[in-house]
């Protein structure tokens, strides 16, 4: 049962810090190019790591992490009230490059030129 409150936290916490990002005014946040990837919570909800991505790069994101950082006392405090608990977990922002690589790996196989069979071919007739 404790899973699952974890992952309905880190879910909640995510869709939080995900809206709160335009709200945000520090120049190192660029809440148009930034997106919050995932979120997980620890087994005793104590600590919470956010994994963000920029579309600018990993340079960006790390940029972008710096600055929630200093923004986490207002996001923390935006958790509580908005979720309702007593204490909100300490909050640990991690540069995430997943989608660039992502779009590395799809780069690389579209350049493969494999041609694609559109026509099934029927070994078994006779």
């Amino acid at each position: 049962m404790s899973d699952f409150k974890s992952a309905r936290l880190a879910s909640d916490i995510q869709r939080i810090i995900g809206g709160k990002l335009r709200d945000l005014k520090d120049p190192r946040i660029n809440a148009e190019r930034l997106t919050v990837v995932r979120a997980d919570v620890s087994k005793d909800r104590s600590v919470a790591k956010i994994y963000v991505s920029s579309l600018d790069g990993l340079g960006s994101a790390k940029e972008a992490v710096k600055g929630l950082e200093s923004a986490s006392g207002l996001l923390r405090h935006e958790i509580v009230s908005v979720l309702g608990i007593r204490k909100a977990p300490e909050l640990r922002f991690i540069a995430d490059d997943s989608a660039e690589y992502s779009a590395h790996i799809s780069k690389m196989l579209k350049s493969l030129n494999i041609p694609s069979d559109d026509k099934e071919t029927d070994s078994d007739e006779n």
